[in-house]
């Protein structure tokens, strides 16, 4: 399988998955893995992947589980739980021979990126994360939010009934048009664009992995047992310590954008954040280079002697 406008997919074995992921980039650069979100796929990096390879970064783009050619190997590969996100990105590292990267993503790889920097915080070399700190506080999740907020949910309630198990099975393209539109009110998406993401929502596990993410983020679903003390340490809200970018796109239709105060707590090393105009929640994939430049920042952040200040457009 070829994604002509990235370069050829690979694939490579963990203990619970068959990982499909693009590999981009000079081979002895400096490993940045780029994690998508939910429902999108690994296209939401397709101007972001040349940016950061040409600026000498090794880019790696995972399919997450239930997604694209990226396959189950165990029951515990069908949790969607955010436990099993971190650990995913850690268990790729090991199978790569990656001691230490950088992660960047945005909801669902946001998520992925935050669990795996807080948990296994000498693997990480800095964080990009939409939306801040992503971390559930699944002991909360009975507790309301704003109700127009809550409306922008709606398919976590959805999800949470067999309703929306047969609905997410027969519409998935569909269901996603709506999240998008919604989530991206200033993106003009097309067509192709939707149907070449939905091409990885035909995985067999996609359903599965969906709805168990969304009912145990309610609380309504109890997690798989191989992460049950993952998930402990999470319920304490542990610190991000590397260095981190945080983004909010302006016009981002769920998640209105902050100044970044309200979680910037969570983020113990330095830590900057930037509000990027006219940009919704995939905004990788429309804001490529204020996404890159955030993932270039870091070597700021880091204060590497070897790293002058780099931007993605070459300013």
């Amino acid at each position: 399988m070829a994604h002509p406008e990235l370069g050829p997919l690979r694939s490579i074995r963990t203990r619970d998955l068959e990982v499909g992921y693009l590999d981009a980039g000079p081979d002895g650069g400096k490993p940045v893995i780029l994690l998508h979100g939910y429902p999108y796929d690994i296209h939401s990096y397709s101007e972001v992947v040349p940016l950061l390879a040409a600026r000498g970064r090794r880019v790696i783009v995972p399919y997450l589980r239930g997604h694209g050619p990226t396959r189950s190997l165990t029951d515990a590969g069908r949790s969607g739980q955010q436990a099993a996100l971190g650990a995913d990105l850690v268990a790729l590292m090991d199978a790569l021979g990656l001691d230490r990267a950088t992660y960047a993503g945005y909801d669902w790889g946001g998520r992925a990126a935050c669990v795996a920097a807080a948990l296994w915080p000498e693997r990480c070399d800095g964080v990009v994360s939409v939306n801040g700190y992503l971390i559930q506080d699944i002991q909360a999740a009975a507790r309301p939010i704003a109700p127009a907020l809550e409306a922008g949910f709606w398919y976590f309630y959805y999800f949470a009934t067999e309703r929306g198990r047969a609905g997410l099975t027969a519409n998935r393209a569909e269901i996603a048009r709506i999240i998008w539109t919604r989530n991206s009110p200033r993106w003009s998406f097309t067509d192709a664009d939707l149907q070449e993401a939905a091409r990885a929502f035909e995985n067999p596990d996609y359903v599965e992995v969906v709805i168990h993410s969304y009912r145990h983020r309610l609380g309504l679903a109890p997690g798989h047992p191989d992460y049950a003390a993952l998930e402990r340490r999470l319920a304490l809200a542990p610190p991000v310590t590397a260095p981190a970018v945080t983004l909010d796109g302006a016009a981002d239709g769920n998640f209105p954008a902050t100044d970044g105060t309200g979680y910037a707590a969570h983020f113990t090393g330095r830590h900057a954040h930037h509000v990027v105009p006219d940009a919704g929640h995939n905004l990788p994939r429309e804001a490529p280079h204020a996404f890159a430049d955030a993932v270039l920042e870091l070597a700021v952040l880091r204060s590497d002697a070897h790293d002058a200040p780099e931007h993605a457009n070459g300013v």
